[in-house]
């Protein structure tokens, strides 16, 4: 990060954030100059913004009639227009309408350089007043040398318009020293380790997010496609023909059907289970299907065989799907976790259609 790197990116943000104007650098150059040549590089009818900073030091920003017309056509019609208007005498009104665009870049450019040594000399500058003559630039400021930033830019999304701006800054600089940067005993850093120390945080705070944020899993026993004719007579009762293979072939999906694992529909203690499985032992570690066509679920839950698979059903009704909704009276149906060790095994269960998994 650099003085002129900073002060554009401030800027941009600056009119975005505030105007939704877009902007962007050109071009910026960065020099020392004295007082009498900072007069000679203000554009004419430009609006004279007089800085106030740390201890009394003065500087200056001039804001160019093109980049001044923008910034008062965006806050008052909310639209840049595709040509620029005649320029003009700066008025006050058009200093109290720049104000705050001027604070606020000043702003995030003092913020950009906390850590880093440009601070001394950049930080701690505010809006203070105007002038709309640069005669009286002589008397008002020190003519102890100037750091000066002048940048071309240009606005809007297309970028027709242009503007430029010139902020002048001491050269000798009368603000704090650089922000400490945590970790490192009070030490002031360079510019390579604040930023490896900022990239450090911000990685530890993406990650904190992430490692919180909700994920949805779906455990896809069967995709079935139906026609409408079937789907406007479903009703309670309704029963939905799935294949034998149903059972052995759960899938495990993310967001978009993204496949993460594959399962066997089953029992333990008494509750649906779904066991993952390996892709590379899916097939040996499938047991054989109940039959090898068609799981009709319309078995009632205690008919169900705790320690096997049990033998299938046809359906006598057209085949049409039915709502899975728990039990009266039972809670969530919880996935237990399961272990070979454990008294109970693993076993295939029948498909209950409004029982819980």
């Amino acid at each position: 990060m650099t003085a002129a790197r900073a002060l554009g990116l401030s800027l941009a943000k600056a009119a975005q954030d505030g105007m939704a104007l877009a902007l962007r650098v050109l071009r910026v150059e960065e020099r020392r100059l004295s007082l009498a040549e900072l007069t000679e590089a203000i554009e004419e009818r430009a609006l004279l913004a007089v800085l106030e900073g740390p201890a009394e030091g003065l500087g200056l920003a001039a804001i160019a009639p093109s980049l001044l017309a923008a910034l008062i056509e965006v806050q008052t019609t909310g639209r840049l227009a595709a040509t620029a208007p005649p320029a003009r005498r700066p008025t006050r009104t058009d200093a109290a309408m720049a104000a705050g665009f001027i604070d606020a870049a000043l702003a995030g450019f003092e913020e950009m350089l906390a850590e880093l040594p440009e601070i001394v000399w950049a930080g701690g500058f505010r809006y203070a007043s105007y002038l709309d003559d640069p005669r009286p630039l002589g008397l008002l400021l020190e003519d102890a040398g100037f750091r000066v930033l002048q940048l071309e830019l240009a606005l809007g999304p297309s970028g027709l318009r242009k503007g430029g701006l010139v902020l002048a800054l001491p050269a000798t600089g009368r603000g704090g020293g650089p922000r400490r940067v945590p970790g490192t005993g009070g030490q002031t850093v360079s510019a390579t380790d604040a930023a490896e120390a900022e990239a450090a945080r911000w990685q530890a705070d993406i990650e904190r997010v992430v490692q919180h944020a909700p994920v949805t899993l779906d455990a896809v026993l069967y995709r079935l496609t139906l026609p409408l004719s079937a789907v406007l007579t479903f009703a309670p009762g309704s029963e939905l023909p799935l294949p034998a293979a149903a059972l052995e072939e759960l899938r495990l999906e993310g967001y978009g059907h993204r496949l993460l694992a594959h399962g066997r529909l089953g029992q333990n203690r008494g509750f649906r289970a779904v066991r993952l499985v390996a892709e590379a032992d899916d097939t040996a570690a499938a047991a054989p299907a109940a039959e090898p066509e068609l799981l009709a679920a319309a078995v009632p839950r205690s008919a169900a065989p705790r320690g096997g698979a049990e033998p299938a059903s046809r359906s006598k009704s057209p085949p049409v799907p039915q709502p899975i909704a728990p039990p009266p009276g039972a809670g969530p149906m919880p996935l237990t976790p399961l272990a070979d060790t454990e008294a109970e095994a693993f076993a295939m269960a029948p498909l209950k259609m409004g029982s819980g998994f």
